[in-house]
């Protein structure tokens, strides 16, 4: 009784069977970071997802420059925003960045001072004067305002699906820089697969309504909030968690950091992403290919089948070979064996993960 007693089989049951899941992760670009990770995946009932380096290939480009009733021509709004963003971290500003100095011939200037304003855009001093390069929002905190006829500009690039981020300084805003972000090739492939998984896609994105309206309809994402600040992401996150629906955050930036920690499961796009959204997630996606994404939420509840499957022939097994010991049918030799094979067939069953793919129609 002592030797069938001892629950090895049991206490395998679990770690075994997260283990061989992690390897098979692995093997599918997946770095996971937390051991209860995927547990907690397979009850993910919404993916939420940024937009700009996530479900974009996080390398806008600049397709218009447009100067405002100041002063300003369209070179020197674009070189003041490249010396604004040149230490900014986000896609958007990098590529602001790399097209002043392509147009200029040379890198922009290092701003005097820089800050960084969350969800809204960076706030630098050039040229002895204080610039404001981000979202109408920031401009506004500021009591910089947007002519009429600049906003009726912004208004008709918008439509189009360019994301917008105003220049200004002293009261009033000095233009605009449109950029443009390609979708991911197989983003549209991806997402559909994680709708067949029972799963909702969701996008989260700072954009403005048109631009995020024009993405979403893009890739067949019904459920969509744009205009959202890192705050107003963990609000959703917390909705949806009351009401029942597991989130998943996957994101790339500064501003996702703490969506990545609130969800029920963060997983960061360790290729594009920054390192505190990497620090923050529990999950890195190492080549930024979401298109595995389905693979890791089938993944994930077949690896907690496998744990129920693990624990119910575990204990069924110890009960048996128990009462087979007490009526004198099994001896210590013989319970030995059973104990020892219930172990193996556990580890077996778990490592059968490893190479586990999932039977899509």
């Amino acid at each position: 009784m002592l030797v069938v007693f001892c629950p090895c089989a049991l206490v395998l049951a679990t770690p075994t069977a997260i283990m061989a899941a992690i390897g098979n992760a692995t093997r599918h670009g997946f770095l996971v970071r937390e051991g209860d990770a995927l547990e907690r995946l397979a009850q993910v009932r919404r993916v939420c997802f940024d937009k700009t380096g996530t479900l974009t290939t996080g390398e806008p480009q600049v397709v218009a420059v447009c100067a405002g009733e100041k002063d300003v021509s369209e070179d020197a709004l674009l070189a003041v925003a490249g010396a604004a963003e040149k230490r900014s971290e986000h896609p958007l500003g990098r590529a602001i960045v790399a097209a002043a100095t392509e147009h200029a011939g040379a890198a922009p200037k290092d701003p005097t001072s820089f800050a960084m304003v969350p969800g809204r855009g960076v706030v630098a001093e050039v040229g002895g004067r204080t610039v404001y390069a981000g979202s109408a929002a920031l401009l506004a905190e500021h009591g910089l305002a947007i002519p009429d006829a600049l906003g009726r500009r912004v208004d008709a690039t918008r439509t189009e699906g360019a994301t917008i981020t105003y220049l200004g300084w002293g009261d009033t805003a000095a233009g605009f820089i449109a950029l443009a972000d390609r979708v991911r090739e197989n983003a549209t492939a991806a997402l559909s697969a994680v709708w067949e998984t029972g799963v909702e896609p969701v996008l989260l994105t700072g954009d403005h309504e048109a631009a995020a309206a024009h993405v979403a309809a893009e890739l067949g994402i019904t459920t969509y909030k744009a205009a959202c600040l890192p705050e107003d992401k963990l609000s959703f996150i917390d909705d949806s968690e009351r009401a029942g629906k597991g989130v998943c955050m996957v994101g790339d930036g500064v501003n996702d950091a703490p969506a990545l920690k609130r969800a029920l499961v963060g997983i960061a796009m360790g290729g594009v992403g920054s390192d505190i959204a990497v620090d923050a997630a529990d999950i890195a996606l190492v080549n930024d290919d979401i298109a595995e994404l389905p693979h890791l939420l089938r993944l994930s509840r077949r690896m907690m089948t496998t744990i129920k499957i693990n624990l119910t022939f575990s204990m069924t097994l110890n009960f048996i070979a128990i009462a087979l010991a007490i009526s004198g049918v099994l001896n210590p030799v013989v319970g030995a064996l059973v104990h020892n094979a219930g172990s193996v067939l556990v580890i077996v069953n778990s490592a059968l993960l490893l190479g586990w793919k999932p039977r899509v129609r």
